[in-house]
């Protein structure tokens, strides 16, 4: 699946800055028949940071992502690349 088309738009809500800080992760909604491995390579590609995991889910008819970073990368400064903090 093409980079540009995987990931749609970051989530911010309390609930994920609370998450992004902690568990350093980041939520995305991502297209429907993206992969676990099309997320990851994605995000890599676009911040240059390393994933570690990537967890997908289905809920309300949108598909959406946890993407857990490397320690070396925190989780807020890739919000604040994307205009979130």
């Amino acid at each position: 699946m093409d980079t540009d088309t995987v990931l749609m738009y970051p989530v911010s809500t309390e609930r994920t800055l609370r998450t992004m800080e902690a568990e350093n992760k980041l939520l995305f909604v991502i297209d429907r028949k993206a992969t676990k491995h099309d997320v990851k390579s994605a995000v890599e590609k676009l911040f240059k940071v390393k994933v570690v995991a990537v967890n997908t889910y289905i809920t309300g008819g949108k598909k959406k992502a946890y993407v857990k970073l490397g320690p070396e990368n925190p989780a807020i400064d890739v919000a604040t690349q994307l205009g979130m903090m």
